[in-house]
């Protein structure tokens, strides 16, 4: 019975949690590798085709094997629709994002992204996923640390500041071309940022509201089809049929569409078979064991990530500005956290189901208060 409740723990609470890390890590990753790709001349709308059909062509024996199990429900009409949804939302989504970081860095995209919670919360209320009860201090934390994190995302989009770390002139910069059309506003270092700078700012927060969209529908399909690998190739394969439609209308050079043995293929490459698949996978099955607020609330870890790998691999120069909005950001998203959780705590002690493990295994500090409440 004990190592029953110990593989259970490991596999709903200590699997996602690391490979959510992980994926937050490798998706960092993917964009700096894409932000370097780009500056080489590839086209992200030729990026993102080429990218999502590896991942399709990679999960293509998916359908057959979900095909012959006895499990899974058929695959109908309606969730196919459904995942022809998801792919549109996720493509808009790709595109959005990439050009957002082409204008501006990883480092922002990743700042950014921390929204998701707060988005994730949003979009749950109009979607009746979220109940609002504004006597309740849970009510209260969400919605502040909704306005807080929204907050940090201004000041990391329209504020930069002076570089508190500033590195060697022989490093590949991202940001010479933003530094270079900074204007000063104020005396005493307050800079407006650049054009491009906000141009990218705005591209990343629309992809950011995307992002939640698609999660709340992965979910629902979930429900109704809980297969990942077939769900993640045809939501792929779409993907990559709309990103083909969207590039074919903006880039008419056919040089464009040829990828050099350089960075660009790695780029492509490791974009489709770990960013496409792989991350997709991973998040899908997330949704499904976890719901959507769990895969949410890891995208505040990008920033610490992005920040050192930007500045140990890129060159990047780490500004004021990104602090202190990541720590706003960070504050506002931590501030809904502990609201959501008092919020289910609460729901718990009410409902009374709780599970106790064995009385030999120590369990964690947070369960162990639940059931004292109880």
């Amino acid at each position: 019975m004990e190592w029953r409740w110990r593989w259970n723990y490991c596999y709903k609470d200590v699997l996602p949690f690391t490979a959510m890390v992980t994926m937050e890590c490798v998706n960092v990753g993917l964009n700096t590798l894409f932000k370097a790709a780009t500056m080489k001349g590839m086209s992200y709308h030729v990026f993102i085709v080429y990218a999502y059909a590896i991942a399709a062509l990679v999960l293509l024996p998916a359908p057959f094997f979900s095909y012959r199990s006895r499990v899974l429900p058929p695959l109908s009409f309606p969730v196919l629709c459904k995942i022809g949804l998801l792919g549109l939302i996720g493509g808009s989504s790709q595109i959005v994002g990439y050009t957002g970081i082409n204008y501006s860095s990883p480092t922002l995209a990743s700042a950014i992204s921390s929204l998701t919670p707060a988005f994730t919360f949003i979009l749950a209320i109009i979607f009746r996923m979220e109940k609002l009860y504004w006597k309740r201090t849970s009510s209260q934390a969400k919605v502040m640390g909704t306005i807080i994190a929204i907050i940090g995302a201004f000041v990391v989009t329209l504020y930069r500041g002076p570089a508190i770390v500033i590195v060697s002139s022989r490093s590949m910069s991202l940001q010479q071309p933003l530094n270079s059309s900074k204007t000063n506003l104020v005396s005493g270092g307050l800079h407006s940022a650049s054009p491009n700078w906000v141009i990218g700012g705005a591209f990343l927060t629309a992809e950011y509201i995307l992002v939640p969209l698609w999660y709340i529908v992965q979910t629902q399909i979930m429900k109704e089809y809980p297969a990942e690998l077939t769900v993640v190739f045809f939501y792929n394969l779409s993907v990559s049929f709309i990103a083909a439609i969207v590039g074919l209308a903006t880039e008419r050079n056919a040089s464009a569409w040829r990828i050099r043995p350089d960075i660009a293929l790695a780029s492509v490459v490791c974009s489709g078979l770990f960013g496409s698949c792989l991350i997709n996978v991973i998040h899908t099955w997330a949704l499904r064991l976890k719901g959507p607020v769990f895969v949410a609330m890891f995208k505040p870890l990008s920033i610490a990530i992005a920040v050192a790998m930007g500045v140990m691999f890129l060159g990047v120069a780490l500004h004021l500005g990104s602090l202190i909005g990541a720590t706003i950001i960070s504050i506002g998203f931590y501030t809904v956290m502990w609201g959501k959780a008092k919020e289910e705590m609460a729901d718990d002690c009410g409902n009374g189901t709780t599970m106790d493990p064995p009385s030999s295994y120590q369990v964690p500090l947070l369960q162990s208060y639940k059931n004292e409440e109880v």
